[in-house]
């Protein structure tokens, strides 16, 4: 099973790296002063024999000596050379990756990320590219010059002594061999911890990004073990990958030691006999240690390769994953009713939210959707957000059923205020105009921002308009970011609009402002709004009552309070519980 694994990661590397399209040029010119460097540093112990076997001072030869500092020259400013434009061309690849990568998270459907955490899924697109740079950028050099290396200074030594270059090579067969299982066990080693490096990303990500409900809950203890949990789980991987370094490092050097004292042994004895020069034995160590040097970059480059193994699954998981799509015709305003027609959805197959929902909705009207929590309101949102796909029926406009619309044209028409009002780091500017592809004039982004009664607050602030509002808008109160999102929405100038809870959890001078804001977005437009406090909604053209997913009344609030129990229930509670807070 494991063996299958590599070998399908195997081929996800090479695609990944080939549709990175790296620089086909750089890599072939680094190839070239990669084998120029090798063959110059094959030639020095070549021109070591002859001065061993002629040693002596007035026999010392100036043009050898000539050649031979030539020949180290070459070698480091070729080597040089092709270090840079190999890590040039890795850098290149994973910078290639990691926009591919960024362009498809970008397109992902909304399911895949409520199955993964954004920690998990920063911690792919950072940390386990890094991986595959390290593999590119710095492994693939030794790989090629290693190779070439080794292939040179053996073809060398069986020429000089095939039968002690025989038995090396015998010796390093068997040892690869031997390194084959730990080579298997550092795959599953990587792939453990760089999902359990993702997992702790994903906790420091969330507990940062929320470090005042943490304080606030007092579950700094909580928080901490969890953490520590992680910390622990990341040491014991580090401690097994330190485990399997501290076999191969002491094997790898026994190995060379033996081999080293078995020729030093032979071929002092074959001097001795006069079967071999003292210059050729000379030349046979410094191929060896030729062939060492490659054989240990080879080696790290395995080990490497097998850590790329386990980053690549997680990359290819994300590149493989269902995209949204964004065919289709242009989504063209035209006053028409948005039908619901049978209209399921579900999470899961078994629990259903949303069970067969028949509703029209007017065009330039108010439409509210009350109900108990949980009876699948904000779903319905997200169907017409099209952030997932109906389970069955569908959603029509005018008789066109909106999947045929292409999604950014269909977004581009609908404007969406929640509860939450989100509100991204960066300047007030940046957040009322953030998605609009073209340029807003100070007229136009001081008129949305009137329209909002945010202009006012605004203008206090230090920097106006150029004001940080810090991490998910810290630095403003609810009813500020509310009325920045209204401002947002505003300057869209959006068909259909959704209100989803927008003055939940406002103080009553908030909530007063933020409901003329939205008298001024809703004006004119097609309407959908969630309500749990029926005040807010009580003038819409049309309230429908969801519960447990179904439609189970639908009329004005005079038509529903006298014939829907439910409502009547909810419109008497709330009366008694405003008279209470007045």
């Amino acid at each position: 099973m494991k063996q299958t694994n590599t070998r399908v990661s195997w081929r996800n590397l090479v695609i990944l790296i080939r549709d990175a399209r790296p620089p086909k040029l750089v890599l072939g010119t680094a190839l070239l002063l990669s084998l120029l460097s090798t063959v110059a540093y094959l030639t020095v112990p070549a021109l070591t024999k002859g001065l061993v076997n002629g040693f002596s001072t007035n026999a010392l030869d100036a043009g050898q000596i000539a050649l031979m500092a030539f020949a180290v020259l070459i070698q480091a400013v070729a080597q040089s050379l092709s270090v840079y434009m190999f890590s040039y061309s890795g850098n290149q690849v994973v910078s290639a990756i990691r926009g591919t990568l960024w362009r498809k998270i970008l397109k992902l459907r909304i399911g895949y990320f409520d199955n993964h955490a954004s920690g998990d899924v920063i911690s792919r697109v950072t940390n386990d590219t890094a991986v595959v740079r390290g593999l590119v950028a710095e492994h693939f050099t030794n790989l090629m010059t290693g190779i070439v290396s080794l292939i040179g200074a053996l073809a060398i030594m069986l020429y000089m002594n095939w039968q002690m270059t025989l038995v090396i090579i015998g010796v390093f067969a068997i040892s690869a061999l031997l390194m084959v299982p730990l080579g298997r066990a550092m795959y599953n080693i990587s792939k453990g911890m760089q999902d359990e490096t993702a997992s702790f990303t994903s906790i420091l990500s969330r507990v940062v990004s929320d470090i005042r409900l943490v304080k606030a809950s007092g579950a700094e203890t909580l928080e901490r073990d969890r953490g520590a949990a992680g910390i622990g789980s990341l040491l014991r991987f580090g401690l097994k990958e330190a485990r399997i370094q501290a076999i191969l490092s002491p094997a790898i050097s026994l190995v060379i030691l033996l081999i080293l004292v078995g020729i030093i042994g032979f071929g002092g004895a074959q001097v001795a006999s006069g079967a071999m020069t003292a210059g050729e034995l000379v030349a046979f160590l410094l191929y060896l240690f030729q062939i060492v040097f490659p054989v240990m970059m080879i080696t790290q480059f395995l080990t490497q390769y097998q850590k790329a193994l386990g980053a690549t699954e997680s990359l290819t998981t994300i590149l493989q994953s269902e995209e949204e799509p964004d065919e289709g015709m242009s989504f063209v305003p035209a006053g028409r009713p948005i039908m619901l027609k049978k209209l399921s959805f579900a999470y899961k197959a078994e629990k259903p939210v949303l069970e067969g929902l028949d509703l029209t909705i007017e065009p330039g009207n108010a439409t509210a959707i009350v109900g108990p929590s949980g009876g699948g309101k904000t779903t319905l949102f997200a169907l017409l957000e099209r952030f997932y796909q109906p389970s069955g029926g569908s959603i029509l406009y005018g008789g066109e059923d909106i999947e045929r619309f292409s999604l950014q044209s269909w977004r581009r028409q609908i404007g969406y205020v929640s509860q939450e009002s989100p509100i991204l780091a960066g300047t007030i500017r940046d957040n009322i105009t953030y998605g609009l592809e073209r340029a807003v004039t100070e007229e136009e982004l001081t008129q949305a921002a009137q329209m909002a009664y945010a202009d006012e607050f605004i203008r206090e602030l230090p920097q106006g308009y150029d004001t940080e509002t810090g991490e998910r808008g810290i630095k403003l109160s609810g009813g500020q970011r509310q009325r920045i999102a209204i401002a947002r929405a505003l300057l869209r100038n959006p068909h259909i609009l959704m209100l989803d809870e927008a003055t939940s959890n406002l103080d009553s001078s908030s909530e007063e402002l933020v409901q003329h804001a939205l008298r001024n977005l809703m004006a004119g437009r097609t309407t959908i709004v969630i309500a749990h406090r029926l005040a807010t909604v009580v003038d819409a053209h049309r309230i429908v009552f969801i519960e447990k997913g179904r439609i189970t009344g639908s009329g004005t609030h005079e038509e529903l309070y006298q014939k829907h129990a439910m409502y009547r229930q909810f419109a008497d509670q709330q009366l008694r519980s405003d008279k209470i807070d007045s």
